[in-house]
């Protein structure tokens, strides 16, 4: 039996949705998923200009949340950023918010999400403001995710911060301190923060209660008074690995199809990489078994509403700070940023082995070109509009 996401979503989506209510965007989104690279979609084909051979392929959907066509999109994202990024160290901090708000968050997705980027936003901003870290304007990317390894429940939001910064003269700055920032002040900071936006966002009823909802007042008391988990890692000494990292996670969505090891009509085996230590010793890996129902709860858990951006970019990597970017960049050495030229979708398959056949005429070499694009479809049925 197949064993890909389109695949599961073809078997089982279907009765699912009709046992469990499900929003519009769910059902747009399991639609695209089913059907990409399908006789659904339409396809094109593709001829030698000596007329040599030809191929016919389906077409993708270009969803960002599939995890079968996003890799030319994922590099192109890869190349955009990279070519932005400043040429000094950087630092990857990591700010996850306690189980307890999981009940919001699957009720209020994008709202909840709003909050986070804010909090982690502020947080930052007001400390790299202070004379006494930095004292200059940064430069951060923050990516959200909400997906633990085992498919679970866990917003967080990854932050990738340049070591400096532009201050009010436009002199390039670096931080004060040898360790950046402290760990239990930004943690201190970034709790009030976000626990204030959602008092907030509870008395100003913006945000969705569940059903029997708990005694949000006694939960947000308690949390004002533990740790929680905000990680500063090791500093870097440029920002592309920590951007190739987030680049795994900005399309695709939670899952891979290489992690689905078998799908079966009752269960779906899945192969992850768990945190702690008890994974296999030689690969790394565990394998995790759910019920149809269980795998589907989880993975749509993670599928973003309509809008809800998952990457964000402040300080000078704001689209809006060109002009400081390329002042900061000159502090650095470089040039000002100029946007690269996005790769070809030929030059991203010629990366892989054995797709030189699908992309040139074995007897001429020539590049195939598209010529026909036959019964391309436009998206779900009308029904789902």
């Amino acid at each position: 039996m197949e064993c890909t996401l389109g695949s599961i979503f073809r078997r089982h989506f279907a009765d699912y949705a009709q046992r469990h209510k499900q929003p519009l965007y769910v059902h747009r989104a399991a639609y695209w998923l089913a059907n990409c690279r399908t006789q659904t979609m339409g396809g094109h084909l593709n001829r030698c200009p000596e007329g040599h051979v030809e191929h016919a392929s389906y077409n993708s959907c270009h969803q960002r949340y599939c995890p079968q066509c996003q890799g030319l999109a994922t590099e192109r994202w890869l190349q955009a950023q990279k070519a932005r990024l400043l040429n000094c160290a950087h630092h990857h901090l990591i700010f996850t918010i306690p189980h307890e708000f999981n009940v919001l968050w699957r009720f209020n997705r994008a709202p909840m999400a709003q909050l986070l980027f804010a909090a982690v936003r502020d947080t930052l901003t007001e400390l790299l403001d202070d004379p006494k870290y930095l004292g200059a304007k940064a430069a951060f990317l923050l990516a959200l995710h909400t997906w633990g390894r085992a498919l679970t429940l866990h917003p967080h939001i990854h932050a990738l911060v340049a070591d400096g910064g532009l201050d009010d003269a436009g002199r390039w700055v670096t931080p004060r301190r040898s360790h950046f920032l402290p760990a239990r002040v930004v943690m201190l900071l970034f709790r009030g923060k976000f626990i204030a936006a959602v008092r907030a966002a509870l008395d100003a009823g913006t945000l969705r209660l569940p059903p029997n909802p708990p005694r949000f007042t006694s939960i947000l008391n308690k949390l004002a008074r533990v740790k929680w988990n905000v990680h500063l890692r090791t500093r870097y000494a440029h920002g592309a690995g920590v951007t190739a990292y987030l680049a795994r996670y900005v399309r695709g969505g939670a899952l891979k199809n290489s992690q689905i090891v078998s799908a079966s009509a009752a269960h779906i085996t899945l192969r992850y990489r768990p945190h702690r230590d008890d994974a296999d010793p030689d690969t790394g890996a565990q394998l995790m078994r759910l019920t149809r129902d269980e795998f589907l709860a989880r993975y749509l858990t993670h599928l973003p509403p309509p809008g809800l951006h998952s990457l964000r970019a402040y300080g000078l990597y704001a689209h809006t700070q060109r002009t400081r970017l390329d002042c900061a960049r000159d502090h650095l050495g470089q040039a000002p940023v100029q946007t690269p030229e996005p790769i070809t979708p030929h030059a991203f398959l010629a990366r892989f082995p054995n797709t030189h056949a699908r992309t040139h005429c074995p007897r001429c070499g020539h590049v195939l070109i598209t010529v026909a694009l036959p019964n391309h479809a436009t998206g779900p049925p009308s029904l789902l509009h």
